[in-house]
């Protein structure tokens, strides 16, 4: 039955995405290209092309295609989602204006002088030449092209800077993306953390993922960035990569420069779990990284706890909060690693005193942020349930298309606070 609906999904949104594809092309390439024209041609074949890269971008990672031809397709590809996107929303917002350009046209014509609508003339028999036809002939060819190159016109000048818009957009997120990650502040006041740990920072890095289109130098702005914050600890919540140790081991490898006085922490998120979870475990410890799977670092002033991610169920090693959590001191305070935001209510009845999460990644894609909220408690900042506060980072990086719009990436700094400071 499962594999049903998802058959059936998967359908619907080939069609939903074939139908998009037919309105773009009609509206971008038909109705602003000549018949048969080079024009034409070339944005029929960029109108086929293009989504079978969308679609070899998607799922040649899963089908364990070699890195080069992942690499090959995954720029075009992933972008062309992301234009796909604002190109279809600006093109909506368009369409009630071409629709009324195109009937102020039509009224004009209709009501227009007479003498600007040539008329068809006739040629009496009697006065033609021999060879001359003797039925009417009518003229209006003028007047026909006359339409359809102001009909033209419209559709260019709409379609043009539906295009400008969606490009500009585009091109601005990815920019942002590839600049790296801003650095965020935030001070979290918790009730048991002791004076002496008052001003505690943690850097909190989510949501990397390194891949085929982020790597080696994504990491090493990354870890510049954060090492420039002068943290006490450094947490990475999940999602470094999409793809095997193989692959980008090599992309990882400047997280061994990041340097903390309490060191660096590691719990997995769910794509790990798609690019082989042990394998990238061993290696962050390698790399100097400390994972914590479902268990507890006793600092000085506080306990820090990390958690497997949800995914890892599928192979009987998801999160165990009885195992992190179950048999401390609940005098300390309490900070809790863990992927995915929705696990709060389990650092609720554990104690936890605040969750450190990523996955959401702010939405990236604006309007993704309220599809974000119907599936996360909290898209993206800092906010408390019950005793528990719960601190959801936007990432560091991008899935997919390496475009951010309105959810620009970061780092955050947590800064632990006492009461009694």
């Amino acid at each position: 039955m499962t594999i049903l609906i998802f058959v059936l999904v998967a359908l619907a949104v080939c069609a939903l995405l074939v139908l998009v594809h037919r309105w773009l092309w009609i509206r971008l390439v038909r109705d602003t290209t000549t018949p048969g024209g080079r024009t034409r041609r070339i944005g029929t074949a960029l109108a086929i092309l293009l989504p079978l890269l969308s679609v070899a971008a998607l799922t040649t990672g899963r089908a364990g295609a070699p890195f080069w031809l992942q690499q090959t397709v995954a720029w075009p590809g992933y972008l062309w989602l992301a234009v796909l996107l604002y190109l279809t929303l600006t093109m909506l917002v368009a369409e009630p204006i071409r629709a009324l350009s195109l009937r102020r046209l039509a009224h004009r014509d209709a009501t227009g002088p007479a003498a600007e609508r040539p008329e068809p003339v006739e040629v009496p028999a009697a006065a033609a030449p021999a060879t001359a036809p003797t039925a009417p002939v009518a003229t209006e060819r003028p007047a026909v092209a006359d339409g359809l190159s102001r009909r033209r016109f419209v559709a260019r000048t709409v379609g043009g800077a539906a295009a400008a818009v969606a490009l500009g957009t585009v091109g601005a997120g990815t920019y942002g993306v590839l600049r790296g990650p801003s650095v965020k502040r935030v001070q979290v006041p918790l009730a048991k953390l002791p004076r002496a740990a008052h001003g505690f920072r943690i850097a909190v890095v989510s949501d990397v993922h390194l891949g085929p289109v982020l790597g080696r130098a994504h990491t090493q702005r990354i870890v510049d960035t954060v090492n420039r914050t002068q943290p006490d600890l450094i947490a990475i919540v999940g999602d470094l990569v999409d793809g095997s140790v193989p692959d980008l081991g090599h992309a990882a490898e400047p997280l061994r420069l990041l340097h903390a006085r309490h060191g660096s922490f590691f719990v997995t998120g769910n794509h790990e779990y798609f690019s082989g979870a042990q394998q990238w475990i061993d290696h962050v410890r390698e790399l100097g990284l400390n994972p914590l799977e479902n268990a507890r670092k006793e600092l000085p002033h506080f306990d820090l706890a990390g958690v497997n991610d949800i995914q890892g169920e599928r192979e009987g090693k998801g999160p165990d909060f009885g195992a992190a959590l179950g048999d401390r001191d609940r005098t300390r305070a309490a900070v809790l690693l863990a992927h995915q935001p929705v696990v709060i209510h389990d650092a609720v009845r554990h104690g936890v005193d605040l969750q450190l999460s990523g996955h959401t990644h702010g939405g990236q894609l604006w309007p993704g942020n309220y599809l974000a909220e119907l599936a996360n408690p909290t898209v993206a900042g800092l906010e408390r349930y019950g005793d528990t506060q719960l601190y959801v980072s936007r990432g560091a990086g991008a899935w997919g298309p390496p475009v951010r719009v309105g959810a620009p990436s970061d780092i955050t700094v947590v800064e632990l606070a006492s009461f009694q400071a």
